[in-house]
This record gives structure tokens, sequence and C-alpha cells, in this order.
């Protein structure tokens, strides 16, 4: 009886090591902590795909443990990595049509980030990821604002002469056109450039101004409010290739998965904004506010510099520009 009982345990056990070693596991990139919005909506898909219990799991790499910021998006296109949460500008040096996704004062609130990521617009833009194996599973764009070493940031004149970070080319232009010097990093940089004296103002999402406690390095803090200058499209992106090696039942649950996520992250972002003003002021940083005459000063000036060169230098600039203008 033993040897019978000792036997089935043997067998149960080499059916779950089977049936784990059939499982697909895919890997996922990110540069945040676990605490940030952008993890979490990794985390949901994660879960909601290991609940539909397809033998699919994904293994989350955060914290830019496996590749670093702005080196994603090349191995995903060439099946090196499987899955991350990029903002899309990291990559307008592969396709600059990707700096689009970045431009100041193209998009004017969250519920218009969400229609710009359900039109044509977004339509043309897939198509160009499709040319690099890459999809889209999951659409989100984040507000953000600026912060300074030692004064703070509301209008063009503000950062003349300071070593300022930017997340991508087209705000970089901008901010060059109002005289400021430019230091090219990813937010996960921004705390220790700060420490040491290497930048003095920074601009990036209102969520990793917080995840990256910017707040215990700066004096001031102009978040996103009743105007916001800084959108950016950050989204869950997947080798197209790979997501076409799933079964129909794996496919199902990322997609359905995915759905649920980019629920979340639209709801979220919305809260980002106040939260991330809160959680400054409770660390005594001066709160600032951009007025409505600030922010047509800057978009009269990113017109001339950011929109200009974008639309001299990419082929179709222009179309892909007026369509993200139609976007109500």
């Amino acid at each position: 009886m033993k040897s019978v009982l000792k036997a089935a345990v043997a067998g149960l056990a080499l059916a779950a090591a089977g049936s784990l070693a059939n499982a697909t596991e895919l890997r996922l990139s990110h540069q945040w902590s676990n605490k940030d919005i952008r993890h979490q909506v990794a985390q949901i898909v994660a879960d909601e795909v290991a609940a539909a219990d397809v033998d699919l799991n994904i293994k989350i790499f955060g914290s830019k443990s496996l590749f670093k910021p702005r080196e994603q998006y090349k191995p995903l296109s060439r099946g090196q990595l499987d899955m991350t949460v990029l903002p899309l500008s990291y990559a307008g040096g592969q396709q600059p049509a990707y700096n689009l996704t970045l431009m100041p004062g193209l998009v004017k609130n969250h519920d218009h980030a969400a229609r710009l990521s359900d039109s044509p617009f977004m339509e043309a833009l897939e198509a160009k990821m499709a040319e690099d194996d890459v999809m889209v599973l999951v659409h989100g764009y984040l507000a953000g604002g600026f912060a300074g070493k030692d004064k703070c940031i509301t209008k063009p004149e503000d950062v003349k002469g300071l070593q300022t970070r930017a997340a991508g080319k087209s705000f970089e232009q901008m901010l060059a056109g109002a005289n400021a010097s430019i230091a090219s990093m990813a937010s996960s940089e921004i705390y220790n450039a700060m420490q040491t004296g290497v930048l003095q103002a920074a601009n990036t999402s209102s969520s990793s101004f917080v995840s990256y406690r910017i707040y215990e390095q700066v004096s001031c803090y102009t978040p996103a409010g009743d105007v916001a200058l800084w959108f950016m499209y950050q989204p869950l992106l997947m080798n197209k290739r790979t997501f076409d090696g799933l079964s129909e039942d794996q496919q199902n649950a990322l997609l359905a998965a995915s759905e649920k996520a980019q629920a979340f992250y639209l709801e979220e972002a919305k809260k980002q904004d106040a939260a991330s003003a809160k959680i400054f002021a409770d660390a005594g940083v001066e709160i600032a506010e951009m007025s409505a005459k600030d922010f047509e000063a800057w978009r009269k000036l990113a017109m001339e510099t950011s929109y200009q060169k974008f639309v001299d230098e990419v082929p179709d600039g222009q179309t892909l520009l007026d369509l993200a203008l139609a976007v109500e």
C-alpha cells in the first residue's frame, strides 16, 4: 500500500512539474518602483492572466533591473524582451513619429488623452509600431509638471540659464527655445542629478515625481492642474510575434487583462496630479500654479520650436500632427 501511495504522489509531482514546464513565461521590463502606477498596470495584467489559468505567466522586472530605461524598445522589437511599460517617446530615435506622443500642449486633459488613444492618430502610430513587430496592449497617458531645485517654474522665462531635464525631444526643443540648458536622462536619474548639482530643474510625470521622491531635492513644484503642458503616452507594449505565438486562450486572457488594466490606468492617472501636489506640500515644498497665460506662452513657444521641427524632420509629420489636432 505504501509503495502504491508513493507512486501516486510521485506521479502527481511529475504531472505538476510537467505542467509548470509547459507553461509559457513572458518577461516584462520597466524602470519604476512597485509603488508606481505603471508597475500597478503591469501587475494587474500579470495577476489577471495568472488567474485565467491558461498556462501563461508574466514575470515583471521593475526598477530597470533587466534593461536600462531608454534601451527597452529595441530588444522588444527584436523579440529579446516580451513586454514593457515604456514612455513611447524614448523610442523616438527609432521612429521619429513617436516624438509626437510628448508634444507640449497637444493633450488638454486625461479624457482628451483617452480619445487620442482611440483615434485615427493612434492607429497611424500603431501601424508604425507594427513595422517594428510591436503592438499595444494597454494605452495610457500621464500628466506631469515642473520642479525647481531653487525656484518655481511656471513660465518660459523661469528656465532661462537652468540645467533642465525633459523627457523627450519635443520638450527639449521647447526648453532650449526658452534658453535652458538641456540634460537628457531617464526620470529614474533625476534624483541623483539634482542631489549632485547636475540638474536645477526638471519636468516629468506626476507619478515619477512621487515614486522617485523628487520632493526631497526641490524647493518648488508646479503640478498639472487646470492646465497641464506635459502629457506623455506611456503604454504597455508587447512583441507582436510573441503574442501571435500564444494559444487563442492565452491571447484572450491577455487581452481581457489588458482591458481591465487600461480602465484602471485612466482612472488612477486622473488622481495622480492632486495626490502628487499633496505629497510635495506635506514634504514642505512650495506649490506653484501655471496660469492659463503661462500655458499659452509655453504653447506659443512650442509651436515655433517643437511643432515646427517635428513637421520639418518627419516625412509624414504634418499628416500625423493634423490627425492629433483633429481629436477634440
